[in-house]
């Protein structure tokens, strides 16, 4: 299951990220998700646990609790395609 993490810390980094998730099962990837220009974090990332089970677990636990002074939000991330289009103009 791809996992969103939100509300990350500037500071914590794909170990810790990945580590904090560990807890609960086994862990494939753990991605934060950087500015294509300055490599710094956007506050947010993707964890990916094979086991369902265990994904769901890591969701219930960590949704809400502090990781280094900011509460996480996660959830089950959605695909691509259900998200809505962004705005802006294309001009």
């Amino acid at each position: 299951m791809n996992i969103y993490v939100g509300n990350l810390a500037y500071g914590v980094t794909q170990d810790e990220l990945r580590d904090t998730f560990a807890a609960y099962g086994q862990v494939e990837s753990a991605n934060l998700i950087t500015d294509k220009f300055t490599g710094d974090s956007k506050g947010f990332g993707f964890v990916e646990m094979p086991n369902n089970s265990e994904a769901d677990t890591a969701i219930k636990a960590l949704n809400e609790t502090d990781l280094k002074g900011r509460p996480l939000r996660v959830n089950q991330a959605k695909p691509r395609s259900d998200r809505p289009a962004r705005g802006g103009s294309r001009w």
